[in-house]
């Protein structure tokens, strides 16, 4: 196993500590992440993703989408076959699975869609006008008796 010193970093960074917990979760966590069932995630505008999971034969009911915290839950139980089948050959597995994502602060999912065996998942990320980047006004002078600095937005 590699081992990674960040106490350089932490010399020259202040409020990283949730990047520091992630990085220490994924360098400890020794047990496999499943590959079932695959899933693609991409960026489809500077602030909206897409996550899409190959979710064929199981249906609308059997799927269940949740966000805790900053987790997205993805899972899914496939009702009991009432009627008893007999297979030659099964090589669509609808198992029942767990997936969970970390999504970053003020990344919210914005909905959900099922069709043709794919379930996609719009998110997008929300950051508060607080804490855009805002330009500061310099004053002139030797007086810092005011109270309040008027900040303009940046964008």
């Amino acid at each position: 196993m590699r081992s990674f010193d960040f106490a350089p970093l932490h010399r020259a960074s202040i409020g990283f500590d949730q990047i520091a917990d992630l990085m220490d979760r994924v360098l400890t966590n020794d047990v496999a992440q499943p590959s079932y069932p695959p899933y693609n995630i991409e960026k489809t505008a500077v602030d909206a993703y897409r996550i899409s999971i190959a979710v064929a034969g199981f249906s609308d009911a059997d799927l269940s989408v949740e966000m805790k915290e900053n987790s997205l839950v993805v899972s899914a139980k496939k009702a009991a076959d009432e009627t008893e089948r007999t297979y030659l050959h099964r090589g669509i597995a609808t198992r029942a699975f767990e997936r969970r994502f970390t999504l970053a602060d003020h990344v919210r999912v914005t909905g959900a869609s099922h069709t043709d065996g794919m379930l996609h998942i719009e998110l997008q990320r929300e950051v508060p006008e607080a804490l855009k980047p805002r330009r500061i006004e310099i004053a002139s002078g030797t007086s810092v008796e005011q109270e309040l600095v008027d900040a303009k937005p940046v964008n």
